[in-house]
C-alpha cells in the first residue's frame, strides 16, 4: 500500500480527505468528497473508514494534517500533527500546482475566500461574510426553484444566445427576481446564466472588493466544477481561469502539503492516533474555569473518561 500524508479539510458543508504521496508530492491518492450534514467528526469517522477498507494501515500515514471550521476539533480527534486555517492550506496547495500564481480564487459551499500570493507568500485575502450569496448555496436553491440537478447548471448556462440580468444582493432578491423572469417567458438556459453572472458579480463586489486580481488565477472549491461560473468569471475579468484537477480538495492537499513540510522538519514520528479511533467512544464536554478572571469555558476532548485535550483557554493554562 501507498504510503503518504493524511490532508483533511472539515467544512460546513463537505468534508475532504486525501493521501498525498510521500515520495512524490505531486501524486494525490483516494481524494474524498463527504457531505459533512452538520455532524464533523462522523463525516471524517466515514472518511477513514473507506481508508481502511482500501487497504491502508495506521504505518502507511507518515504525517497528518488538519484544516476547515472543525479543525481544532478533529485534529485533536485523529491526532493531527499540524492544524492550519482554510487560508494557509488553500495557498499551499494552489502554490504547489502553480508556483507562479498570484490570485486564487475559492467558493465552497457556505463560504468563500480570496487569496492573493506575491512571490510564494500571501499577502493579502478576504472571506465573505454570513451571507451566503457569493457561495455555492446560492446557487444550489435556484437549483431547487427551478427543478434542475445543480450538476447541470453550467453546460445550461453555457448553451445561452442571451443572458439575463439577476439581482444578486442576496438569494431572497434574486429568487424573486428569476420568478419575475420566469413569467416574462425567459428560456432557462439565459436565466441560469444570468444567475452565475450574479453570483460572480456578487463575489467580486463583496469578498474581492477593492483587490487586484492578477493571474495565473486558479479557481478552487467546488464550484469550480460549474462551468458556467467559470465562463461567468473570465468574461467579467479577462482574463483565463485555471481550475486545478483537485480543485474540490484543494484545501485537503494542502493540509498533507504542510504535514509533510512539519514532519520533516521536526523528524519525529507522526502522531496520528490510528485508524481504529473510528471505534473509540470520543466524547466532548464543555467545562468552565474559574482558576482566574477570564473565566473561561473549556472544550475537553475524553475517550472513555480519559481526557484527551483541552483546548478554549486564553491564559496557556490547559494547552500543556
Amino acid at each position: 500500500m501507498r504510503k503518504g500524508y493524511l490532508g483533511i479539510d472539515i467544512g460546513s458543508v463537505s468534508t475532504k480527505l486525501v493521501i498525498v504521496d510521500a515520495e512524490d508530492i505531486r501524486k494525490v491518492y483516494e481524494p474524498m468528497y463527504i457531505r459533512t450534514n452538520g455532524q464533523p467528526l462522523e463525516a471524517v469517522k466515514n472518511g477513514l473508514k473507506k481508508l481502511t477498507e482500501l487497504g491502508y494501515q495506521d504505518s502507511d500515514i507518515l504525517g497528518t494534517g488538519v484544516t476547515g471550521s472543525a479543525r481544532i476539533f478533529i485534529g485533536h480527534f485523529i491526532g493531527a500533527d499540524i492544524v492550519k486555517n482554510e487560508i494557509t492550506a488553500h495557498a499551499v496547495a494552489a502554490i504547489q500546482e502553480e508556483p507562479n500564481v498570484r490570485t486564487v480564487l475559492e467558493i465552497g459551499g457556505q463560504d468563500s475566500k480570496i487569496i492573493l500570493i506575491k512571490n510564494g507568500v500571501v499577502v493579502d485575502f478576504a472571506m465573505n461574510t454570513i451571507c451566503a450569496a457569493g457561495t455555492g448555496s446560492f446557487l444550489d436553491q435556484q437549483a431547487f426553484r427551478l427543478n434542475i440537478p445543480i450538476e447541470e447548471f453550467g453546460p445550461y448556462a453555457l448553451r445561452s444566445k442571451n443572458s439575463i440580468r439577476i439581482a444578486g444582493r442576496c438569494t431572497v432578491f434574486a429568487e424573486s427576481d428569476m420568478i419575475h423572469k420566469q413569467q416574462l417567458g425567459y428560456d432557462k438556459e439565459d436565466i441560469i446564466a444570468g444567475l452565475c453572472e450574479a453570483l460572480v458579480r456578487n463575489y467580486l463586489n463583496n469578498v474581492a472588493k477593492g483587490k487586484s486580481i492578477e493571474g495565473p488565477i486558479l479557481f478552487q472549491g467546488g464550484v469550480a466544477f460549474n462551468s458556467g461560473i467559470k465562463a461567468a468569471f473570465e468574461k467579467q475579468l479577462g482574463q483565463p481561469l485555471t481550475i486545478p484537477e483537485n480543485f474540490n480538495v484543494m484545501g485537503a492537499v494542502g493540509s498533507a502539503l504542510l504535514a509533510k513540510e512539519k514532519m520533516e522538519e521536526d523528524r519525529k514520528p507522526t502522531q496520528f492516533r490510528g485508524f481504529g479511533v473510528t471505534e473509540e467512544p470520543f466524547k466532548i464536554r464543555l467545562k468552565n474555569c474559574s482558576s482566574c478572571s477570564n473565566n473561561c469555558e473549556l472544550t475537553v476532548a475524553s475517550v472513555e473518561e480519559k481526557v484527551l485535550s483541552i483546548w478554549g483557554d486564553r491564559c496557556g493554562k490547559w494547552q500543556k
